[in-house]
């Protein structure tokens, strides 16, 4: 998103390398559209430029590819001895069940916010992010980080709807961003994904 519009750029065709902090690693990160630059921009139209990254490792984009070249990513039916079938649903069946890779992921995730802008006519920039263990996760949940950076959140907001938060509870469709942050940030903190914020900000393109 830049200056009021979508601006489009090939798959995955913008990436760079970038250092986590708190020790989590390096990684190359590849720029992709995601839902939440759909709203961001819609309900914070100040935005002049909203980007959305993820990692990726060479190993699972060459199997990507290769599934893409050889047709199982396909969504189609295709005939098979007779049969009707969609490659991406074949493909799903075969390979492993996500559940059951939470007991052999090792590692963190790290997620997070790099905001620019200016507060009371100076320029300022935050980095806003959590560091997430897949062990810790899997000891206390049974499942991996990724399952849990998404639950947590899910839950807190459902906390404060039960509760009745100021802002959480009102007739209506409401995004989490048109909501008050304070005490979503605050249960964050006191459920299991603590975050962490510093003016020192990674360089992005």
């Amino acid at each position: 998103w830049e200056d009021g519009r979508f601006v489009e750029s090939p798959p995955m065709s913008t990436h760079q390398s970038f250092t986590c902090p708190q020790e989590v690693g390096t990684y190359e990160i590849y720029r992709m559209y995601h839902e939440e630059l759909e709203s961001l921009t819609k309900h914070i139209p100040t935005i002049r430029r909203a980007q959305f990254w993820m990692s990726f490792s060479p190993a699972y984009l060459t199997h990507l590819e290769v599934l893409q070249n050889v047709g199982m990513t396909r969504i189609d039916e295709v005939d098979y001895q007779g049969q009707k079938i969609i490659p991406l649903q074949f493909l799903k069946a075969v390979l492993p069940d996500p559940g059951d890779l939470g007991k052999s992921t090792k590692g963190r995730t790290c997620i997070g916010n790099i905001i620019r802008g200016s507060r009371n006519g100076q320029e300022k920039a935050l980095y806003v992010y959590n560091a997430c263990d897949h062990e810790a996760c899997f000891a206390e949940v049974g499942s991996q980080a990724i399952s849990y950076t998404t639950g947590v959140p899910a839950m807190i907001g459902a906390r404060l709807m039960m509760e009745r938060a100021e802002s959480w509870l009102r007739p209506g469709v409401w995004n989490i961003e048109q909501n008050d942050p304070d005490p979503f940030m605050d249960l964050l903190n006191k459920n299991g994904l603590p975050w962490q914020a510093t003016e020192e900000i990674p360089e992005l393109t």
